[in-house]
């Protein structure tokens, strides 16, 4: 059976993965994910997702691991020219959630497939950036304050999850709802065949 490496703590990511019949192995990564002074927000997340997939890569070669092409991807919420990450206080995120309120913003997530070669030469690397736009109902900072309440937030770029309670802020979406979740599914299976890894993989394939 034909599998990727994951650069990836999400537990929504492997969930979609899961989802689609594409098999992995999770390996931890850390890099630095301080926007550059002046990046946009599309640029931002995908060379973060480049950074991430090169990162394990290396990791992995250099530990002698199985070789596999690694995923990652960085997930980020854009309005007004701003990157709203994920927040570092309840106040934090009750602020976010009040700025997007009622507003039309946009969620953007950098997808990386990388293979390192001998001598951590660049094998083969595909990396896309797809954008969702995601309008929200106007909300009282009271309900907005129950929400970060529920410590949903904490760990999500823009402060809210669409496939949990945040579900209830959102009025509606344009594009791809796995997207906002934190991994454009349709997207990541086109990059994934192009490695030979196919969807729809059981025990028995």
């Amino acid at each position: 059976m034909q599998f990727l490496y994951l650069a990836s703590r999400s537990p929504r990511r492997r969930e979609l993965l899961r989802q689609v019949g594409i098999p992995f192995r999770l390996i931890d990564v850390e890099v630095d994910e301080s926007p550059l002074e002046g990046e946009a927000a599309i640029d931002y997340v995908g060379r973060l997702a480049r950074e991430k997939a090169q990162t394990a890569a290396r990791q992995l070669s250099a530990s002698g691991w199985e070789s596999a092409p690694v995923l990652a991807a960085d997930t980020t919420v854009a309005l007004d020219g701003r990157i709203l990450g994920k927040p570092v206080s309840a106040e934090d995120a009750v602020n976010m959630l009040m700025y997007l309120s009622g507003r039309k913003h946009a969620v953007h997530t950098g997808v990386a497939l990388f293979r390192a070669g001998k001598a951590d030469r660049v094998e083969k690397v595909e990396i896309c950036v797809v954008t969702t736009h995601v309008c929200f109902a106007p909300f009282e900072q009271q309900e907005i304050e129950r929400y970060v309440a529920t410590g949903e937030p904490m760990d999500k770029a823009g402060a809210y999850g669409i496939q949990g309670y945040g579900g209830v802020l959102v009025e509606r979406i344009e594009g791809s709802y796995s997207n906002v979740v934190g991994l454009p599914i349709r997207e990541t299976a086109t990059l994934a065949a192009r490695f030979g890894i196919a969807c729809w993989q059981t025990e028995n394939n």
